[in-house]
């Protein structure tokens, strides 16, 4: 597809995704997909769990804004890359909140209202690479296309998921940091994503879905 043609499609997918109201909790919030996601010829995608409040809420920009999205750059940088050579999106395009305001995992049905502009968005963009933070996005990529990877057996390796690379990553919050997988281990993570990269010229052994 053209850089034209697929500027045209685009837009029109960012238009739908902004005029959606599948979702009666986030009718209100905006979703966050437009120019300002990344490269539309990008040969890595990141796909993340959702907008954060506090973060591309507000600015509309994957991973900015906030403390995840300082992190973030500061592993992107690891793998080195540059925002301008990717595309971010997320399996939820608005942001989900709880009552008092507080960021909240986006809901099984949530996930699936949203599938179809992942997979239209994937599909737009076509990159080689994909790369989900976190296991939201792992567990959404199962709507498109079925797999068995897990995030824990699975972290920063190269699997073979719906003729791409798929690389599983931990998503770079502050609690996950904590919690789950500290700084030291996500930037080594993030080596494999630079290794996948310098491999979409060579021969690839993959693993495949279980």
């Amino acid at each position: 597809m053209s850089t034209r043609c697929k500027g045209k499609e685009f837009a029109r997918l960012v238009a739908e995704a902004a005029a959606c109201v599948r979702c009666p909790a986030m009718c209100e919030r905006a979703a966050v997909l437009s120019d300002l996601n990344g490269n539309l010829n990008a040969r890595v995608m990141f796909i993340g769990e959702a907008p954060g409040r506090k973060g591309a809420d507000r600015t509309h920009i994957p991973f900015s804004g906030d403390q995840s999205g300082k992190n973030f750059d500061r592993f992107l940088a690891a793998a080195g890359l540059a925002r301008s050579e990717i595309f971010i999106t997320s399996a939820a395009l608005c942001n989900p909140r709880t009552a008092t305001g507080a960021n909240r995992r986006p809901t099984s049905a949530e996930l699936r209202n949203c599938s179809e502009f992942l997979r239209r968005t994937i599909e737009l963009v076509d990159p080689s690479v994909i790369v989900t933070l976190g296991g939201v996005a792992l567990e959404a990529l199962k709507s498109i296309e079925s797999h068995q990877f897990t995030l824990r057996a699975d972290v920063a390796n190269l699997r073979e998921w719906n003729g791409r690379i798929l690389i599983p990553l931990y998503h770079p919050s502050p609690q996950v940091l904590i919690t789950s997988r500290d700084e030291r281990a996500q930037l080594r993570d993030y080596k494999s994503v630079a290794q996948a990269i310098d491999g979409l010229s060579a021969p690839r052994a993959m693993a495949s879905g279980r």
